[in-house]
């Protein structure tokens, strides 16, 4: 039974119901690719208006937990979560030794970069404020848009010095072993400090687009400052993370 307490009662009818199918699939009645009870079915066991189921399955694909196959139905998700380690994947030892910053985080996952585009733009005014630079001033810009598993996860761009990164690697799409960090620190501007920034909001269309969100999925935003030795900025990575494929996870000692 639905909503059986005080404090259920409370709730709107298509939460309740989002909330029973919750324990479902916690309990394993439905495991990942089962299609859950359609809008019809929800109808007639819970004796509710479309709308209101519609709704019940529309919190499920927010959260990350389902998702609508076009003339198909609502399908447990499948997808695992990809655990970012914020800490561990960022260590010298990673792309210091030619492995992908990524390698920490998707084990043995299938993982692609595409839509990758090298550019040279004038700094806009907030990244030429972090990079300490005048608005305007030559850019490296690298676009690029990660897919593991076939679902988009993440959409990636970095800003470095242009007259810094010229005639490197840095400047075509494929950087080589160990990434942009391995290649400045081959011209002698080894990140030595990191610092992120993390906040959350509702996508935008070309982003939802791009991601292939679910309705009423957010994005996070991260933003990572890249400082190699005196303070020096050497990039800025501004991203934009599907909120319902990512745990963010920071392991450190006391």
């Amino acid at each position: 039974m639905v909503g059986s307490s005080s404090s259920g009662e409370k709730q709107p009818k298509y939460q309740r119901i989002a909330d029973t199918l919750k324990a479902a699939i916690d309990a394993g009645e439905y495991r990942a690719g089962d299609r859950l009870p359609g809008e019809n079915d929800l109808m007639d066991v819970y004796g509710v208006a479309r709308m209101t189921a519609r709704q019940a399955l529309g919190v499920l694909q927010s959260e990350g937990i389902a998702e609508a196959r076009r003339g198909a139905g609502v399908f447990v998700r499948d997808f695992r979560p990809l655990r970012r380690r914020g800490i561990q994947r960022l260590a010298q030892g990673q792309w210091g030794s030619g492995r992908s910053i990524w390698s920490a985080d998707i084990d043995n996952r299938t993982l692609v970069v595409d839509q990758v585009s090298v550019t040279e733009q004038g700094a806009p005014e907030h990244v030429a404020r972090v990079l300490g630079v005048d608005p305007g001033e030559p850019m490296c810009v690298r676009h690029r848009r990660f897919v593991l598993d076939g679902k988009p996860v993440l959409l990636s761009t970095s800003y470095l010095p242009a007259g810094l990164v010229a005639g490197t690697a840095i400047t075509r799409e494929d950087t080589g072993p160990g990434g942009t960090y391995a290649r400045l620190a081959e011209i002698g501007a080894k990140p030595v400090h990191f610092r992120e920034e993390v906040r959350s909001r509702m996508p935008a269309a070309e982003e939802t687009a791009r991601l292939e969100l679910s309705a009423g999925t957010p994005v996070i935003l991260i933003c990572r400052t890249a400082f190699a030795d005196e303070g020096q900025v050497v990039e800025l990575n501004e991203m934009i993370l599907d909120a319902a494929s990512y745990v963010l996870e920071y392991d450190f000692d006391a």
